[in-house]
């Protein structure tokens, strides 16, 4: 029956047929409670007057106990409805409904189970009592209290007769007035603990006279104490005991055959044995009563536990309500206030008494939480208003600059963009915030995964390429960038460097051109035919004159007439060819030097400018051997050494390595082909800065770093598949400005 009610009472049902089940339950409740007592009253009248066992006993007052207290939790639940419904808490009160059900039950289970526990002990005890064990053990002791008294006359008759036979053995005739008796019977009556003795002699068969006594009792006592009957029953019996209201005595025979008797008393407590006596006497009767009224004792114990439980039951439920309406009243306060907070109204408060427990704290912690909103909320509006100002002047100015700005958040999502970026992206009309960085700009998206803070990147290819300078900052929420189209720029100042460097030229080396021409021509012709004809090595030195004084002629009237470098011619090439000629003039000049070259078979081709390339080449080879020569001589110094290296990469690329032994980069290695910058005494500083314009012209990158082992590494890297473009590229498009350069420098070198 209790699961029965919990889950009833837990589950509040307000409306519709599952309030059925509630309602039944309280009608089986309330006809239980009125027949359960009808039940065991007609079972009590019928059982005789017969004592309960424990477990009947137990099991009429669970019987009775269990509706009562199933009705009381009812009436509780009825009450915590009634109140819950004057709630503004939703949900028909089951909060309210819930704690009353479970402190109620908490309460009803351990008294239920104590009631019932109690019972069987008291009927187990009742039991007890009435048990044949219980009467037959009252009885033994009402026969062992009345026998003590008998017990006690044996003990002190034995000692008696065991005197006399002491007496006896010592003394076979009995001398009375000797000395040596008198002193041996006063021995016998201390052992014995007798504080009386008289010795007496029967004459006439009815006269007595004393022989010998020893605090002997009056004459009238004694005489009561011996009298006739007494020494008639001594004619048969060993010895006779009795007592009276001072001493118990004791009088046997000591010589019948000359009618010699003794007499020995000591003192007793004769009230307390008749104390005794009577008193079991009145147990006895005692537990009779008892035994008659067991029971009407078992139901009048089984009703006191019955109203007790219904009592304490009453009283936690009355417990269990007003802690419910404790613990529901602030929480529907705070719903209330919660609801106006929903609502937008932040002043709202919650008045709960300030006890000091966990419910007060729970209201000071609202009220300090709906303070808070009201004062952020503030805040936020004045804040929202600045921010919004702020933000229309922002775009103001984005709006009026030229450079390119875009704000992006951690996951390098667009949180704002200018139009100046948009146009130097041409990104079009298309809403571009929330878009990933990685699709408007994958170039600036790349510049963020190096961690450089400014940088010169490019953008586009052939015509539409464009150089930014970009800035990158970080902020809070994520980074800025800004970038400026620095493309013009660039071409302003290389086109004003190279310019320069075309007036130097035509100064420098255009006027001993023709002389060198002709010299050379002259040598050929005049020793050509002297020298040995298998001998090739004159000829071909010759003719590389003739033909590098005419690429410089070439040259110097190009950048004389547009002051610019030639533009390149592109065609396809054998780069092994190209890179032997280049090692092959500086072979000849410089015999001391090794020179290695490695490449594949086949050997890759490369679509470019013969001229140019073999220029570039040639520059670095001529670089490479003054740095060997420039360590000065000695014998612990290692041979000079250039070895050139040609390798096909992966994705359509060609990388050429050459690398010497000499004294390395210099210090100011960053600045290394910028224009005029030179090491050397009699250099011009514009070798390496038409070497990087050269490469950059044929879509190549060039890096400069150390050689493990000292000297120096130079790497050049072409693409080939942007210049396979260029020979494919309309009448035009092939001189178009690439993109430029990157370059590397890496290590640490020598001055």
């Amino acid at each position: 029956m209790d699961a029965v009610t919990a889950d009833s009472l837990i589950e509040v049902t307000p409306k519709g047929r599952q309030l059925a089940p509630i309602r039944l339950l309280e009608i089986v409740v309330l006809a239980l409670a009125v027949a359960t007592p009808v039940a065991t009253f007609l079972f009590v009248r019928n059982f005789s007057h017969q004592v309960f066992n424990p477990g009947v006993a137990a099991s009429l007052l669970l019987a009775n106990l269990l509706p009562y207290v199933a009705l009381i939790v009812l009436i509780g639940r009825r009450i915590a409805i009634h109140r819950a419904a004057k709630s503004a808490l939703a949900g028909g009160g089951r909060l309210h409904v819930r704690l009353v059900a479970v402190f109620t039950l908490m309460a009803s289970i351990p008294i239920v189970l104590t009631v019932i526990a109690a019972s069987v002990m008291f009927q187990s005890g009742v039991q007890l009592w009435g048990s044949e064990r219980a009467r037959n053990a009252f009885d033994a002791t009402t026969d062992l209290a009345k026998e003590g008294r008998g017990l006690v006359a044996q003990r002190w008759a034995t000692e008696a007769r065991t005197m006399v036979d002491d007496l006896t053995g010592d003394f076979p005739k009995i001398p009375v007035n000797s000395q040596a008796f008198q002193s041996s019977l006063l021995q016998q009556l201390y052992y014995r603990s007798f504080d009386q003795a008289v010795v007496f002699r029967v004459v006439g068969g009815k006269q007595v006279e004393a022989m010998y006594a020893w605090e002997a009792p009056p004459a009238k006592t004694f005489a009561a104490r011996v009298s006739g009957q007494v020494l008639n029953l001594l004619k048969d019996e060993q010895s006779y005991t009795n007592f009276d209201a001072e001493k118990q005595w004791v009088v046997t025979p000591l010589d019948r055959s000359q009618n010699i008797f003794l007499y020995v008393a000591n003192s007793v407590n004769v009230d307390f044995m008749n104390r005794q006596n009577s008193g079991a006497d009145r147990i006895v009767a005692e537990f009779n009563a008892l035994q008659a009224r067991s029971r009407a004792l078992q139901l009048q114990f089984n009703a006191v536990l019955f109203g007790v439980a219904l009592l304490i039951v009453s009283i936690a439920t009355w417990i269990a309500l007003a802690v419910a309406d404790r613990l529901v009243k602030p929480v529907e306060q705070l719903v209330t206030a919660a609801r106006r907070v929903a609502g937008g109204d932040l002043a709202a408060r919650v008045d709960i008494p300030q006890t000091g427990d966990e419910i007060s704290t729970l209201g000071d912690a609202f009220n300090g939480m709906t303070e808070r909103l009201e004062q952020q909320t503030g805040a936020l509006r004045t804040a929202n208003a600045q921010l919004e100002s702020r933000r229309v002047l922002i775009e103001a100015v984005m709006s009026g600059v030229s450079a390119g700005v875009i704000s992006i958040d951690a996951q390098r999502n667009v949180r704002l963009i200018n139009e100046s970026a948009i146009e130097l992206l041409h990104q079009g009309e298309q809403e571009l915030v929330g878009h990933p960085l990685a699709e408007l700009a994958p170039e600036l998206n790349d510049l963020l995964d190096t961690g450089d803070r400014e940088a010169v990147i490019q953008l586009g290819t052939g015509g539409d390429a464009r150089t930014l300078a970009v800035k990158v900052t970080s902020d809070e929420a994520g980074q800025v960038l800004t970038f400026d189209d620095i493309t013009q720029q660039l071409n302003d100042q290389r086109r004003a460097a190279w310019s320069d460097v075309a007036r130097r030229i035509a100064h420098e080396i255009k006027n001993p051109l023709t002389p060198i021409q002709l010299a050379a021509e002259r040598l050929k012709r005049r020793y050509g035919k002297k020298i040995e004809p298998e001998d090739g090595t004159f000829a071909q030195l010759t003719d590389t004159i003739v033909r590098q004084v005419g690429d410089l002629r070439r040259m110097v009237d190009e950048f004389s007439s547009f002051a610019r470098m030639p533009k390149p011619m592109f065609r396809q090439e054998s780069l092994l060819d190209i890179a032997r000629q280049a090692m092959f003039l500086h072979e000849v000049a410089h015999p001391t030097v090794h020179f290695e070259m490695h490449a594949p078979d086949p050997a890759p081709g490369l679509i470019c400018d013969r001229r140019q390339i073999g220029q570039a080449f040639t520059n670095i080879v001529k670089n490479a051997v003054e740095a060997i020569e420039a360590r000065g001589e000695g014998e612990a110094l290692p041979q000079g050494q250039v070895v050139m290296t040609i390798s096909p990469e992966e994705g359509g690329r060609i990388t050429l390595t050459l690398a010497d032994n000499g004294i390395g980069l210099p210090v100011e290695r960053d600045r290394i082909v910028e224009p005029y910058m030179t090491t050397r005494s009699r250099g011009t500083g514009l070798g390496l800065a038409i070497v990087k314009k050269i490469v950059e012209e044929h879509f190549g990158t060039i890096a400069f770093s150390d050689r493990p082992g000292g000297g120096t590494l130079v790497t050049i890297c072409f693409d080939t598949d942007q210049l396979a473009e260029m020979v494919s590229a309309p009448e035009g498009e092939g001189g178009e400005e690439p993109r430029p350069a990157v370059l590397t420098r890496s290590g640490s070198g020598k001055a």
